[in-house]
Formats: structure tokens, C-alpha cells, sequence
């Protein structure tokens, strides 16, 4: 499935997934729990989290509905259409509840810190709201509605980093998983409603993410993807807030590990798992990051880097604290130091005031870079936002539909420029499972991260083989496995 073809209103309402069953708490849990998860990569991180807060709690999880004594959904607001996603399945809720009473159902995530006890007024069906940083709370506050009474715990923390806390791998192939490193964000966006539902910036101890690493690939793991609103602004220097890094001691300050010092860390503590990390913010990008990922092997190719506009009037609207010229530099750098990398993209259609001129520079700037692949929506007001608050939304919906679509068009042009480039040329690829389309046929992902498809033959999901790519479509290389590589441990 080609990113490329689907907008963030599309990508966002295939993102819903019910929990797997965790077979290995059964015989010590009796409560069955259900966690759907929306949105972005550092949601379903969560859901994990709090599936494993919860199994300490008696709850074992479960993937049929119907059989939850206790229902969460992990909200996403980035957009309208995903709120009105979450109310849908709140409807669907309902229904289910009204065959099993005793059933409770709360809602997670940043639909539930910026909707707070309002979501208990509207939805009557929701006995809990929690926010990003109080899933340790879950205990007490599933205790108050056990004794019937709704539940809300929305605080922002300036500290908390889940770092304590082993995941429940949800959903899990048991190749790939997600390695929570910062939380919140301090880039002022006006279209983003993160800074507001997730606080501000911090940082998880280096030393308990490279723990996390290796306990993954003993458990059998091969891949992971540091996750963080902004990875690029990971720093820690022993706690707290990165803004408050100037009231450190000079020894704080000369023994902190910042993005490029965790990625060497992580990669020199497990040379054969694979590395990626997500997302990155051209603003805060180093170089020194790229010459990091240039030095280790298995720190893939691929830089999620959002450029959101390619007008500088429309980056500065958005508060965006990069030019298009200093965005196409840093491109120009990357693909010096790393000829191969794969770079995909953001970008906003019809942000307030946006021209047909400002939208001409996107797709220049799209036709300059050529991206491997990219998520694009159009703009979507979100309360609160200083977007929101300050510009009107003066872009008329047809115009941004318009926008929209030759933004795909043009996307997938590029998407399929980059697949041509592996005819012919041997990849190593990371077998993650089947293909969606053939039992007879693997499914894994290059180094810069894309898809591959191949004929089984001997080969399990794990393993990391050489494949000579013979064809293509603008999301997805066909090839044959030629032998596992040297990567194999």
C-alpha cells in the first residue's frame, strides 16, 4: 500500500487496531481488557504502556469486544475527522454495553487532554478520562469507577517518561517494536494541538532505552524505531525539562547525551538490531545525527523529516523555524553524507491564506527533493490552536481538496520515480511476516524503509536476507531472496 495514495484522514481511519491476546498472563489475570488505538506511531507505544500498567492490575488483554469487562480507546486530535472517529466507536461502545452492563469504558490520549470532563458530559457512555501522562494513575482511578463513581485524571507532567515501565507488546509481530525515548513537544506549531495535550519536552534515561533495546533482541526482536514527537531534541542531562538544561551542574552538562549520542549508544549496544526513529523536525536536525547514522550499519537510511509547506510565508504562519532554502541545504547534506537515504514527508494542503502561489512552491520544493514517500492532508482548525485562535480558515474546502490531490499525484509520480532506482540492484530486507496479498510470499522493508515483497521459500520472519528487486509499483519492490545476509545473529 502506497503512503503516497492516502491522505492522513485515510491513513489515520486504518490505523485502528484491537489488542492481541497476551496468553502468557491469562492464568494470573481475570479481567479482560480491550485497547483500540488511533493516530500516530507514539499512541499504539502507549497503549502498550498501559496494557502493562493494567496486567498488574488483574486485567488480561483481549481482541473481541464483546468480552471486555473494561474498554479503552486511545484518542488521537491531530484532526476533526479523528475525533468524530472516536465518537463513532463510542457509539459502538454503547451498544456493546447495553448487552453487558458492568462493562466500563474510558478514553485515553489527546482527545482526552484537550476534551477533559467534557467527554464525560457529551458522551455518556464514557466513565474515565485519562491524559498522555497519568496512565500510572489507572489503578486508583479504575477503583473509583469499580465503585461507580466517573473517573478524570488529565495532568501534564514535566517528568514523567513511562521509563520504568516494560511494555505489553500489543499487536506484535516479533520482529519490529516501538521504543518510546522523549514525550511532549516545545515547537510552538499554530496547526499542532501536541504542545497542549502532551506538555512540554523531556527525556528518558539513555542507560533504561539501550536496557529496553537489549531485553527486545533477546526476546527475539530485530528492528526498532525510537519514537518521539521531536527525537532530535532528546537530551538528557539527568532529568528534567530540555529548556531548563542552564540550571545544570557543569558536570550535568558535560556528561548529557543528546540525539546523536543516544543513537551511537543504542547502536553500539546491539550492532544486529536494526535502528529507525521517528520524527524528526528540520529545525532541529543536526548534521552531526546524519554522520552518526553514516557511521553505524545498522542505523537505517530513512529521515522522516515534516516539511509541512514549501512557502516560506505559509512555514512562517506556522511558526515553522526553518526557510524552504535552510529545509533543501539540510536535504542536500543528508544525501551527501548518506547518497542512499530515503526521506519521506508531511505537507499541509490550504493552511489559512495559503495562495495558489504558496501551494506552486510546494510542489516545486516536492519536485526538488522527490520524496520516497509522504502523509498529506489538508488543513483541519483545531481548537485551542494559536491557528485556531489567530487566522482564519479561509481556504475554501473544494480549493484544499484540489490542493490535495496534486499533492498525491505528484507524490506518487516521485514514490514511483524511487522504486525504479532499485531495479536490478540487491537489498537487504528485514522479514517482518507475510504478505497481505500472498501466503506464499514475505513481506520486509529495505534500510530506507521500503517495502518489499518475495517468494518464501526457506525463510522465517526475522531473518534478514539479500533480495535482487525484478519489478515494482510506485509503493512496493517484488524480487527474489538471493541468501541471508551476514546480519543474522
Amino acid at each position: 500500500m502506497a503512503i503516497a495514495n492516502y491522505t492522513m484522514e485515510k491513513v489515520i481511519d486504518e490505523s485502528v487496531q484491537g489488542s492481541a491476546l497476551i496468553t502468557d498472563l491469562a492464568d494470573q489475570n481475570n479481567r479482560k481488557l480491550y485497547i483500540e488505538s488511533y493516530g500516530c506511531q507514539m499512541n499504539f507505544s502507549d497503549s502498550e504502556i498501559v496494557a502493562s500498567i493494567l496486567a498488574t492490575e488483574g486485567f488480561n488483554t483481549t481482541d473481541q469486544l464483546e468480552e471486555a469487562d473494561l474498554v479503552l480507546v486511545n484518542t488521537c486530535s491531530i484532526r476533526e475527522k479523528a475525533e468524530s472517529n472516536v465518537r463513532k466507536r463510542l457509539e459502538k461502545f454503547n451498544a456493546v454495553k447495553k448487552t453487558k452492563p458492568h462493562m466500563r469504558v474510558g478514553v485515553l490520549g489527546c482527545m482526552a487532554e484537550r476534551l477533559k470532563s467534557k467527554l464525560l458530559e457529551e458522551e455518556k457512555i464514557v466513565d474515565m478520562v485519562v491524559g498522555p501522562d497519568a496512565y500510572k494513575d489507572l489503578p486508583n482511578l479504575i477503583r473509583e469507577i469499580d465503585e461507580g463513581r466517573n473517573a478524570v485524571n488529565v495532568i501534564l507532567s514535566k517528568d514523567e517518561t513511562y521509563g520504568d515501565i516494560a511494555p505489553v507488546r500489543l499487536n506484535s509481530n516479533g520482529v519490529t517494536a516501538l521504543v518510546s525515548i522523549t514525550r511532549g513537544c516545545d515547537n510552538m506549531c499554530t496547526f499542532c494541538v501536541v504542545p497542549f495535550t502532551r506538555g512540554r519536552e523531556r527525556s528518558r534515561d539513555p542507560q533504561s532505552i539501550a536496557q529496553e533495546v537489549n531485553e527486545l533482541w533477546e526476546q527475539g526482536y530485530r528492528e526498532v524505531t525510537l519514537l518521539g514527537q521531536n527525537v532530535d531534541s532528546y537530551l538528557w542531562y539527568g532529568g528534567g525539562l530540555k529548556k531548563d538544561l542552564d540550571k545544570a551542574s557543569e558536570i550535568q552538562k558535560a556528561t548529557a547525551v543528546d540525539f546523536a549520542g543516544l543513537l551511537a549508544l543504542v547502536a553500539e549496544s546491539q550492532p544486529k538490531m536494526r535502528i529507525r526513529f521517528s520524527t524528526s523536525n528540520p529545525q532541529d536536525m543536526t548534521l552531526e545525527v546524519v554522520r552518526t547514522m553514516a557511521k553505524y550499519q545498522n542505523i537505517c537510511s530513512h529521515i522522516h523529516l515534516p516539511v509541512q509547506s514549501g512557502s516560506n510565508r505559509i512555514l512562517k504562519a506556522m511558526n515553522r523555524l526553518h526557510t524552504r532554502e535552510e529545509y533543501m541545504t539540510l536535504i542536500d547534506n543528508i544525501r551527501s553524507i548518506i547518497p542512499d537515504c530515503g526521506i519521506s514527508q508531511d505537507i499541509i494542503a490550504g493552511f489559512p491564506t495559503e495562495t495558489e502561489k504558496d501551494h506552486r512552491d510546494t510542489l516545486s520544493l516536492m519536485d526538488y527533493v522527490k520524496y520516497d514517500f509522504g502523509f498529506m492532508f489538508s488543513y483541519s482548525e483545531r481548537p485551542g490552536t494559536m491557528a485556531a485562535k489567530k487566522l482564519k480558515d479561509d481556504v475554501p474546502e473544494t480549493i484544499k481538496k484540489k490542493r490535495l490531490q496534486e499533492i498525491i499525484d505528484l507524490q506518487r509520480k516521485h514514490c514511483l520515480y524511487r522504486t525504479k532506482q532499485y531495479l536490478g540492484k540487491t537489498e537487504e530486507v528485514l522479514i517482518e511476516g507475510s504478505s497481505k496479498k500472498s501466503d506464499a510470499h514475505w513481506m520486509g522493508r529495505t534500510s530506507a524503509n521500503t517495502v518489499v515483497v518475495f517468494p518464501k521459500k526457506h525463510y522465517k520472519a526475522g531473518d534478514f536476507v539479500n533480495v535482487k528487486i525484478k519489478d515494482c509499483t510506485s509503493a512496493t519492490l517484488f524480487g527474489d531472496a538471493v541468501g541471508l545476509t551476514e546480519n543474522n545473529g
